[in-house]
């Protein structure tokens, strides 16, 4: 415990300087960050050292770094990327005459629109105007749930959430995360009412609080999936950048496809 503590202090403080500084700092961390993650998930499933995992991470390296103005690198669209780096893929099946199967291309393939895309909204939101707020009252939602899930499914979980993918999580622990996430939102609301509405915001915070949880639940229906506890060692204590990124990876898609449009 006191060294996923200290891991939490040292790794949370360096991560929130770099995000208020903004800018190509902190965006070279996302896409460094998104790559690492590549790379464990490509790890857990045994074929990092395919050749044709090079494919994947091209496509996580095109997808996760935005330019000004949330552009794609030399101009060219997200469908088109996610498109051409199906063709590589499946042209590697019939190249290799299935000595990569469908299987791996199909992680490949996942693993890059998942995770480049996930880092991609991630870098978005900050660039964007007011962009810190919107990333910190994100982050704060986020790191409530998990928080409050933690603590309040430790004191008083009793029902298992879904034991077949997470056999620790329980309801009373996603419940006590999801109060918590809107109570979040709902502060920066009060502290800028400008920004969002306090209906608005606990919508949002509502929704960062479901949508969280299922990201996080969604990592862990891949390691176990891989069979494997953590996708990396890279944070002691805490696994790998998946491990931590889980519910991010959700979440800030989530806001700009979904909530954006209408705030």
């Amino acid at each position: 415990m006191k060294q996923r503590i200290m891991t939490a202090a040292v790794a949370g403080a360096a991560f929130l300087a770099l995000l208020g500084a903004g800018g190509y700092v902190y965006h070279v961390l996302i896409w460094i960050m998104a790559l690492i993650g590549y790379h464990e998930l490509a790890r857990m499933s045994g074929i990092e050292k395919t050749g044709y995992a090079a494919a994947g991470y091209a496509g996580v390296a095109a997808l996760a770094l935005p330019w000004p103005d949330g552009e794609f690198p030399f101009g060219i669209g997200a469908l088109t990327w996610i498109w051409f780096l199906m063709l590589l893929l499946m042209s590697g099946m019939v190249l290799s005459k299935n000595r990569m199967p469908i299987g791996q291309a199909s992680i490949l393939f996942l693993g890059a629109v998942y995770i480049g895309i996930g880092f991609h909204y991630m870098a978005l939101t900050r660039w964007e105007e007011n962009g810190l707020f919107w990333s910190m009252l994100l982050f704060a939602c986020i790191w409530i749930t998990d928080g409050g899930a933690y603590f309040t499914g430790y004191a008083f979980g009793k029902r298992p959430l879904w034991p077949a993918i997470s056999p620790k999580k329980t309801v009373e622990g996603a419940v006590g995360g999801l109060l918590l996430s809107v109570l979040a939102a709902v502060c920066f609301a009060l502290w800028r009412p400008d920004l969002i509405g306090v209906a608005e915001a606990a919508a949002l915070g509502f929704a960062v609080g479901v949508i969280g949880q299922l990201g996080d639940l969604i990592e862990s229906a891949f390691k176990r999936a891989f069979g494997v506890k953590d996708s990396g060692a890279i944070l002691p204590g805490h696994g790998g950048v998946l491990d931590r990124c889980d519910s991010w990876l959700i979440v800030f898609p989530f806001f700009q496809l979904v909530f954006a449009p209408f705030a």
